[in-house]
């Protein structure tokens, strides 16, 4: 092992857990470990919102799909960049405002108090979709933390997931919601900066622009986002659209939204966290461009296009750091999904269905022991290594999608959805999620997940909301 990547590491580690125990102080009930008392300015909530979405997807996924498939798949970033935005103006504002009103600090207690329901058995059904697919996406984290330290440090997989559930495990369980925001913030800008300089520094070592374009001509990379054929062109956008409507499913980038100060600033956060999106995305987007003209071989695993660029290039130390940019980029998902998970079990199973007399003291103690229990079932998950980090991502994303995106629209802006349309939207999603990757294709063109389950959970819910309504009304009438 390098004593000098190690230095790097260090560093960067203890900058983290600094942060954490500053932020240790402010988390004294479990409203404030949960939620942070809703006290987050503008640029903390639109940076940690933006970090802890990207994910090592961001270093380690998408340039790979860039990489070895070509331009076609920047339908990614676009389908992305304008989900978000659509989450930011539209959902955002009305989900920190009636959220507040209901006193709702999970997304599954805002289900059930949105429609009402009284048995509890909806949030109960979203608090376990929450902690099925958020665990898988929390997998796909260590994973890559994994591979990130097999080939940085040249330890063994499994000692490299094992330090990193370490590290956020540490700083996550003792500061609670404002120690991930203000870590997350920290973060976003840390690797916003590391993914703009590489790309930047490859092109200018290779030759150039023209010499990125030539290379990527000479192994027929497809450089336009575009076919000659209309038809062809179907497939890469539905899959833009697919990446993008998942937003509105996920837990961990909705409740930063809860957790800003003022509403009326969420306009703010809007623009800093679009402007923050697309140059990060732009940035890995030439991450896999200059690593055509850099690896023209390829890669033995096309998903260390980042890592192999930043070795390639820079002397041992920098390297250490510029790599700190993907530890960021995974950490501060991972304790965003981690917080999400572990707050639904306290706030939805502990304190409403277990041990309702508890105190805060019993719920902020009951928390920090499911963010143990949390890190512990994602680091089993992750042991098995057994699919790529982009197949965990996609899974876990088009679950949590699909689950919870139909339900948060229809709950912000349709009237009187019932509670048996709301359960059914949420099985119909999430089973479709399951069940579609085993089929894919409408006649020839291949659907993604997202959409299909997607659309089946929305108009269950909606048609079912208007069948029960109309029932109940029924009921009502003089005989």
């Amino acid at each position: 092992m390098e004593p000098q990547l190690l230095l790097a590491f260090l560093v960067y580690l203890a900058i983290l857990l600094s942060i954490g125990l500053l932020a240790h102080k402010r988390s004294t009930t479990a409203s404030d470990f949960i939620l942070g008392n809703r006290s987050l300015n503008f640029w903390v909530t639109a940076l940690s919102a933006h970090a802890s979405d990207m994910s090592s997807w961001l270093f380690m996924a998408y340039p790979m799909l860039i990489f070895s498939k070509g331009l076609s798949f920047a339908w990614v970033a676009i389908g992305l960049i304008s989900g978000m935005w659509v989450n930011w103006h539209f959902v955002a504002p009305r989900l920190r405002r009636i959220t507040e009103e209901q006193g709702s600090f999970t997304l599954s207690s805002f289900f059930e108090s949105s429609v009402g329901d009284q048995g509890g058995k909806i949030r109960v059904l979203a608090a376990a979709l929450s902690v099925l697919f958020l665990t898988h996406y929390l997998s796909a984290g260590l994973i890559s933390m994994g591979l990130l330290f097999e080939s940085l440090f040249h330890l063994n997989y499994y000692a490299g997931i094992s330090i990193a559930s370490a590290v956020v495990l540490a700083y996550t369980m003792y500061g609670g919601f404002v120690t991930v925001a203000w870590t997350d913030f920290f973060q976003g800008v840390f690797l916003l900066l590391m993914i703009v300089m590489v790309p930047l520094f490859a092109t200018v070592t290779v030759g150039g622009f023209d010499t990125v374009i030539d290379a990527a001509r000479i192994k027929h990379t497809y450089l336009s986002i575009f076919s000659d054929s209309i038809f062809e062109n179907v497939e890469p956008i539905l899959m833009g659209l697919a990446w993008g409507i998942g937003y509105l499913g996920m837990p961990h980038v909705l409740t930063k939204f809860m957790g800003i100060r003022d509403s009326n600033e969420m306009y703010k956060s809007k623009y800093v966290g679009i402007t923050w999106q697309i140059l990060a995305l732009l940035a890995a987007t030439f991450v896999g461009l200059s690593g055509i003209s850099l690896f023209p071989e390829g890669l033995v695993n096309d998903e260390l296009i980042f890592v192999e660029m930043v070795q390639s290039l820079f002397p041992t130390f920098i390297v250490g750091f510029i790599l700190c940019g993907v530890i960021a980029a995974t950490i501060s998902t991972m304790d965003s999904q981690i917080l999400v998970v572990s707050s639904v079990l306290s706030e939805d199973f502990y304190k409403k269905s277990w041990n309702k007399e508890a105190s805060s003291e019993d719920e902020l103690r009951f928390t920090r022991m499911a963010v143990l229990g949390v890190t512990l079932l994602a680091l089993s998950i992750a042991l098995k290594r057994d699919t790529s980090i982009a197949d965990k991502v996609l899974y876990s994303w088009t679950g949590l999608g699909s689950s919870f995106g139909p339900l948060v629209l229809a709950c912000l802006f349709c009237k009187r959805i019932t509670s048996t349309a709301a359960i059914s939207g949420m099985l119909v999603g999430s089973g479709m999620a399951m069940i579609w990757p085993h089929i894919e294709y409408i006649g020839s063109v291949n659907v993604p997940s997202m959409i299909v389950a997607f659309s089946c959970g929305l108009i269950t819910i909606l048609a079912l909301s208007a069948l029960t309504k109309r029932q109940v009304e029924d009921t009502k009438k003089p005989s």
